[in-house]
């Protein structure tokens, strides 16, 4: 009766005291803390990413029931994290912020179950999942309750992969069993000098092995944007993370039930581009820049790459052809001559996994001399990792164009969607050379005998032509219906165009199964 005669107005008057208390996150010395590290807050990058006005907040009440270790002292506003939903770019999508003022933004129970349920109502209402990580890692005087709270998180990731496209932002450290949050998800992004991620910091890594390491050399960029392959966008600071987020979100579509979104073009589908015909050097050994063949065949010269720094001898990312969005796959003949290794199988095959997800279009250009062999690489299993891209073209349903530009030897033929491994159709220009294996190996082995007895150089090469004549040719197999048509390079854009638009309602029903049993 005593809290009823106080009237409405001291209830509002505390429900707003308690609003913005909460609001203040963990106080103006520790928001200042965040900028002096040239980082914003939870709240700000919130509401920088979402259009004014449009963002939800839940859970904003969300309280740790935990009192051992003085946890019945310790205030953590909002659970240490900032959920809800609202509109980018006027889309609906869900988004976390892990607040790095509020406890070190540490993942415990009531900060896990904030995340899980961002990921749920991700899923049921078909939207993508943006994760902003900031955090000090576990939150150690919760014990099992943040373990399952972790395990509750994961489960939601899992059962909402394929389903919603998610996004995981490093904008500060992400530490720990933390760390597992955004390497299950579709794609990371990691601040050059704020992103952190690791399976332990560097503490841990002294207490339990004795090795002494600085966090940067330990997970910072330039292990996993280069070396271990587990960022796939590297970004400068909060502003260019948050603007990169917005721009690859506009290339995907909300869920797995709808198109990716087409956007007016002024770009002429029909362009056609001379350029071309003088971009490949004449000496097929020479290699040359990929890039300039996509930026000319893409509307606007627009292209999103993913993975850049990570195993380069392969191109991937997002252009649009038309307007229609599409997934680029490509081979880059300055590093490794475009062969494939073991990382660049991984890195083609994990994309085109994702863009069959999202029922997103894929664009291959060839100019590979087969899977890189050899002994290191056979010892890291170029078999296992190069038939996941025969794994995951194959098991594609999207619309598929193949483009051989150069070369297209051996496994890689097969490996980057051939007309039977999966390509709707493909295509090669002139100057292309397939062949089950270049003429030197060939010749090796089909001339062994007579290569042995021949002095004369001018006899040798003779016999190379013979085979290249026969095999290292377009029209060999033009001749026998493996390629669709030989094309003129400046007809490329026109031809991907009409193709495109002649898959736009593809259907390729399949034998039901839960998924193919990949190699891993």
């Amino acid at each position: 009766m005593e809290y009823e005669e106080k009237g409405l107005e001291y209830i509002y008057k505390e429900y707003n005291e308690k609003r913005e208390r909460i609001k203040e996150m963990g106080g103006s010395a520790a928001i200042q803390a965040q900028h002096d590290g040239k980082k914003w807050s939870a709240r700000e990058r919130i509401d920088y990413f979402f259009d004014p006005g449009t963002f939800t907040e839940l859970g904003l009440f969300a309280r740790n029931r935990t009192t051992a270790f003085g946890m019945d002292k310790r205030y953590i506003p909002a659970e240490g994290v900032v959920m809800g939903f609202g509109k980018v770019n006027g889309r609906m999508v869900v988004a976390t912020s892990e607040d790095y003022t509020a406890m070190a933004g540490t993942f415990g129970e009531g900060h896990g179950r904030k995340f899980a349920q961002a990921i749920d109502l991700a899923k049921e209402k078909g939207w993508p999942f943006i994760g902003m990580n900031d955090s000090g890692g576990a939150r150690l005087q919760e014990g099992m309750d943040a373990m399952h709270a972790y395990a509750r998180l994961f489960r939601s990731q899992v059962l909402a992969s394929g389903i919603v496209p998610q996004i995981a932002l490093l904008m500060g450290p992400c530490l720990g069993g933390q760390s597992y949050h955004p390497i299950m998800q579709d794609f990371i992004f990691q601040e050059r000098e704020a992103g952190f991620m690791g399976i332990a910091g560097p503490a841990f890594v002294k207490t339990q092995t004795g090795v002494s390491i600085s966090l940067e050399e330990l997970c910072g960029v330039k292990v996993h944007a280069y070396k271990s392959g587990q960022t796939h966008v590297v970004v400068e600071d909060d502003k260019d993370c948050l603007e990169k987020t917005k721009e690859l979100l506009s290339f995907l579509p909300s869920n797995n039930r709808e198109k990716p979104p087409r956007k007016s073009t002024t770009d002429d589908p029909d362009r056609i581009i001379p350029e071309l015909e003088t971009l490949i050097p004449e000496k097929p050994s020479k290699p040359f820049d990929m890039h300039k063949v996509i930026i000319k065949i893409v509307d606007e010269s627009h292209f999103y790459e993913i993975f850049k720094y990570y195993a380069p001898n392969v191109i991937i990312g997002f252009g649009r052809f038309n307007g229609r969005p599409a997934g680029i796959v490509a081979s880059q003949s300055m590093y490794k001559a475009g062969a494939i290794d073991c990382d660049a199988a991984d890195k083609i095959a994990r994309f085109v996994r994702f863009c069959d997800l999202f029922n997103i279009p894929i664009i291959t250009l060839h100019d590979t001399p087969g899977y890189w062999i050899g002994p290191e690489e056979e010892w890291r299993g170029i078999l296992r990792h190069g038939a996941k891209t025969l794994y995951a073209y194959i098991d594609a349903t999207v619309p598929k164009v193949t483009l051989i530009v150069r070369k297209s030897f051996a496994g890689a033929y097969l490996g980057m969607a051939c007309k039977d491994t999966g390509a709707d159709f493909i295509f090669a220009w002139p100057q292309a050379r397939i062949a089950l294996v270049g003429a030197e190996t060939a010749a090796s082995v089909i001339f062994a005998k007579e290569m042995k007895n021949i002095s004369d150089p001018k006899e040798a090469r003779e016999k190379l032509e013979v085979f290249r004549q026969m095999y290292e040719t377009p029209y060999t197999p033009a001749e026998r219906n493996y390629i669709d048509d030989i094309i003129m390079p400046r007809d490329t854009r026109r031809i991907i165009n009409s193709c495109l638009e002649a898959l736009e309602n593809k259907s390729e029903p399949r034998l039901w199964r839960k998924y193919s049993n990949i190699n891993m």
